[in-house]
């Protein structure tokens, strides 16, 4: 199988991968042409590389498109989970829409920048100001029901399988690893939420994500997923991510992992 892969760092493991820096695209369109999948592009490539040379990418096109920012992730969600998303509402941010959330919504509540991940550009509202500063620096008003939860989950997907599964606990707001969150290996993933991932990743085919799980009264809370998740806080997640790459991309009798080559 031919592979051609714009981000070399993220397919470490995978056999006989081409590297091809992205802005080097268009010097090397007769290998691409001949490639039977593209790993990793930049966004900005997505749609050439999809829809004018027709070619197979992982992640999915999917996967890029609803993961590329919460209002496109968060409008999808409404539609395909409905009782598994928090209240939200995601408005143009002007003077009479920020005075109408203030009157109608109670504080605190959470309040997010529209492209952002690690848990950047998360913010719990609390007062009028607060929310007022927020809406002076986005466009877009997105604003989220705050869940009374204390932790939450990462669930890892790659192909078709769940590779990871466990509960992150912050000291404050945010539970995110990269902001000082801590991995709560020895408490149990309740199956209704790994359940609930996979059959949802299957049925949008998003292949390559970290999904942000909250539970309320035992149901599972979708808060967003991430295209391009870190890999800290578990041991061995990079290389379990690299294994079930190959088998998704390759099948199980894939040959043993070699060099990547370089264009």
């Amino acid at each position: 199988m031919r592979l051609i892969t714009f981000d070399p760092f993220r397919t470490l493991g995978l056999p006989g991968v081409r590297y091809i820096k992205p802005e080097l695209m268009t010097r090397h369109l007769d290998d691409i042409r001949a490639a039977d999948y593209l790993l990793f592009p930049g966004y900005w490539q997505l749609n050439t590389l999809h829809y004018v040379l027709r070619k197979r990418i992982f992640p999915s096109p999917v996967t890029y498109h609803l993961g590329h920012d919460k209002v496109e992730m968060t409008r999808a969600f409404q539609v395909a989970c409905p009782d598994h998303v928090p209240h939200t509402e995601i408005l143009a941010s002007t003077p009479d829409n920020v005075r109408d959330v203030l009157r109608r919504w109670p504080l605190p509540f959470v309040a997010k920048v529209v492209r952002a991940s690690q848990g950047l550009g998360v913010y719990l509202i609390e007062s009028a100001s607060q929310f007022e500063t927020y809406a002076q620096q986005n466009d877009v008003l997105y604003v989220q029901q705050r869940l009374p939860i204390e932790r939450d989950l990462r669930i890892v997907v790659v192909g078709r399988d769940i590779v990871a599964a466990y509960w992150r606990e912050g000291a404050d707001f945010h539970n995110n690893v990269s902001r000082g969150g801590v991995v709560r290996l020895e408490l149990p993933v309740p199956s209704v939420a790994t359940d609930f991932v996979l059959n949802l990743s299957r049925y949008l085919d998003i292949d390559h994500a970290g999904f942000d799980i909250a539970m309320v009264d035992g149901m599972p809370m979708l808060l967003e997923f991430n295209r391009l998740f870190g890999h800290q806080g578990i041991p061995g997640l990079a290389g379990h991510v690299a294994d079930a790459t190959r088998r998704y991309l390759l099948g199980d009798d894939s040959p043993h992992p070699g060099q990547q080559q370089r264009a």
